[in-house]
């Protein structure tokens, strides 16, 4: 076994597809430790600097006093805390759902949701582009998966076509975590109704950014529930804290809670960490200064990338790819960079298509605008 590992190993080094961990210190923010050594992040979905907030933090603390640290079990034992209960009529509340549930990490609401919804007897159709949870949910569902062209409503029209049994699920990113794209949300709805077909969207780059107050994707289009009828979303990024969540109909949550077995299956949340989301949300909530700084710190980066002549995507949100191509030179420019002192990611295949590889730059409200300008000045001396 060994022998054989070694082997792959090296040859993911040898075509540049090698990933390491880096350890950081510290919290969360723009200026951070990372290996030792100082680094200005431009690598972190927290895009409202929410999760080195003062409050936040504040409340996870007085959470940990009210609750302990662990839930010691799983919601239906005796994991549901209150913090659970009051945060999930608060993010129905903000998605205009009747109910919503908590679930441990993002993939495990997309893995719960798809398998306890669908059989052998069942279709999901998915873009192409979407997170590979929503994918392996789909292939764990053991429905018939359809991969439709990226953001295409033609391609997903001729695939519903071809399978007109059983249900029926469309599933979506709402905001492409590679791309930093924005899915066709009102043509994929106008589709699934024509077609007798569910829609779900996972909005875990959406929510919190876009939307009024930023409830996300479906809010930025002004389409509801009839409309979306499974709504996903994570904690982790804009939000600040961890987990997620789905939104939907009473009888959408009642069925996942008797049968999703992500959800069933593992321990809850600490409740102090449900605490410090309710006051992230609460956060989120309360103005648009800081989507307002977010958005000007997009522009500010996607005119000076301009100018430099670098490649950007279609993308008017937080996550803005710069393609380069082959991965070996996605690699050799993050190196470059961090030599600078500046950490952004070379983004590689298999998590995108082979010639597509690329530096994912992300960016936070917590960042300045001279930090902006520092990542456009290394940019133009390294990948120009």
């Amino acid at each position: 076994m060994e022998a054989e590992l070694t082997a792959v190993l090296a040859e993911r080094r040898a075509q540049a597809l090698y990933r390491t961990r880096r350890v950081v210190d510290g919290p969360q923010a723009p200026q951070q430790v990372i290996d030792g050594r100082p680094v200005l992040s431009f690598c972190s979905n927290d895009y409202l600097g929410l999760a080195n907030h003062p409050e936040v933090i504040a409340a996870l603390q007085r959470g940990a006093d009210d609750y302990g640290v662990g839930a010691g079990a799983a919601h239906l034992i005796n994991g549901h805390a209150r913090a659970h209960h009051a945060l999930e009529e608060e993010l129905a509340e903000f998605t205009g759902r009747e109910r919503a549930l908590l679930f441990s990490t993002g993939y495990m609401a997309n893995l719960g949701v798809i398998t306890a919804l669908l059989g052998k007897a069942d279709a999901v159709f998915e873009d192409r582009l979407n997170h590979a949870s929503l994918i392996d949910a789909g292939l764990l569902s053991g429905a018939r998966l359809r991969r439709y062209l990226h953001a295409d409503p033609s391609s997903l029209d001729g695939g519903l076509d071809k399978h007109p049994q059983g249900r029926r699920l469309i599933v979506t990113d709402g905001v492409f975590s590679m791309d930093g794209d924005l899915a066709p949300l009102p043509a994929l709805a106008a589709s699934a109704a024509r077609n007798k077909a569910w829609l779900m969207v996972d909005d875990a780059h959406g929510l919190g950014v876009l939307g009024r107050q930023g409830r996300g994707t479906l809010d930025h289009y002004g389409m509801d529930a009839r409309e979306v009828p499974v709504l996903m979303g994570t904690l982790g990024k804009a939000f600040g804290t961890s987990g997620a969540f789905v939104a939907g109909s009473e009888a959408l949550i009642e069925t996942l809670i008797q049968q999703a077995r992500s959800y069933i299956y593992t321990t809850a949340l600490p409740p102090a960490l449900a605490e410090a989301t309710r006051t992230s949300l609460r956060l989120l909530q309360s103005g648009d200064e800081r989507r307002e700084c977010l958005a000007a710190l997009i522009r500010r980066f996607r005119n000076g990338a301009k100018q430099l002549g670098l490649e950007l995507m279609a993308s008017e949100t937080p996550i803005q790819p710069i393609v380069v191509g082959e991965a070996a030179r996605a690699v050799a420019i993050s190196e470059a960079l961090l030599q600078h002192g500046i950490l952004v990611t070379a983004i590689r295949p298999p998590t995108v298509p082979a010639g597509s590889a690329r530096l994912r730059v992300t960016l936070s409200a917590a960042h300045s605008e001279a930090q902006v300008d520092r990542l456009l000045d290394a940019l133009g001396e390294v990948a120009t």
